[in-house]
């Protein structure tokens, strides 16, 4: 009786721990951008992808589709959680972090983007392993930025017993706040007594502009005041340089009219533009001084004897 009931045990035991060691956090994150999308921040997806072993790629999306259309994807590949990278203009980039379908959304705009391949730094790690995740102290001071944090947490945090994830932890992601901007870095960990770290890559800044209940719409939950749109900052860029092109110009046209009215500081010869008026056109009623007319008529007769120099056949030479 004591064999069998030592066996019984031994199974319960087993399937406790099979159970502990099963893969039961099931979350995928859907990893895409829309058309039009630089380089850069393609490349900065593929990182991401690269990062994130739980992640799903999609075929662009087009512009001109409604972003409500994305939950349906989701469901199609059994996503929860999503990050889109919209484009406009081939300029700007927003980043969607979405909890779907039932919400909420976060919308960023990306800035100052470097890709692992771009840096050329040292820090290395190994693919699929689950990263830690650092965020600074500033995001427990807003209720939006502890919504942020709480869906960073659930999109990049990998799931444990995930088939492509490694048992490793070898990586850092911090998440920071300074300058109304969260900035997002990736470090290795080369010495953990040491606390010796060096930086992977990609590294990137998201400025948040809005948070809505639901999933790509709904109502607002909290829109940034000091959001200003780079459109507009463009636009002020230019009027600054037209201004200043403008002054330029009026500031020449302003020296010249000084320049005229100035009167002159030394003694002007009266015959000094006689040799720079046209002596073929003019006229001889035009010609008020008797000085004037003098040495306009000589000047004529000297143009016309160089003249039937210049016209003369040249003598041959002997023994041509």
């Amino acid at each position: 009786m004591q064999t069998v009931d030592q066996d019984r045990n031994k199974e319960l035991c087993e399937e406790k721990l099979n159970k502990t060691l099963k893969w039961t956090n099931r979350e995928r994150v859907l990893v895409f951008c829309s058309r039009g999308t630089s380089f850069r921040d393609r490349h900065l997806m593929n990182d991401l992808k690269a990062l994130m072993p739980h992640s799903k790629s999609e075929s662009k999306m087009d512009k001109k589709d409604n972003l409500r259309l994305i939950n349906e994807i989701c469901e199609m590949k059994n996503c929860s959680k999503c990050l889109f990278f919209e484009s406009r203009k081939k300029k700007d980039v927003y980043l969607w972090a979405v909890n779907t379908p039932r919400g909420p959304s976060a919308k960023f705009l990306v800035k100052n983007v470097h890709t692992m391949m771009e840096l050329k730094l040292t820090g290395n790690c190994l693919k699929g392993s689950r990263p830690l995740l650092s965020f600074d102290k500033n995001f427990d001071r807003s209720y939006a930025l502890k919504l942020v944090k709480e869906l960073f947490i659930q999109i990049f945090s990998t799931p444990n017993r995930h088939p492509k994830s490694k048992p490793f932890v070898d990586h850092v992601l911090t998440f920071s706040v300074y300058d109304d901007r969260i900035w997002v870095r990736n470090y290795q960990i080369v010495d953990s007594n040491a606390d010796a770290m060096e930086e992977i890559g990609p590294r990137m800044t998201l400025q948040l502009i809005l948070i809505q209940e639901g999933s790509f719409g709904g109502p607002l939950l909290y829109k940034n005041e000091n959001y200003v749109n780079p459109n507009i900052i463009r636009r002020q860029m230019r009027i600054a340089a037209a201004e200043k092109h403008l002054n330029r110009m009026e500031a020449k046209k302003y020296s010249k009219t000084q320049r005229a009215k100035a009167e002159p500081t030394f003694q002007v010869d009266p015959l000094e533009d006689v040799f720079n008026v046209d002596l073929k056109n003019i006229k001889d009623d035009e010609i008020s001084n008797v000085d004037n007319k003098a040495a306009i008529n000589e000047v004529r007769r000297l143009e016309k004897q160089i003249m039937k120099i210049k016209k003369r056949p040249k003598k041959k030479k002997i023994g041509q």
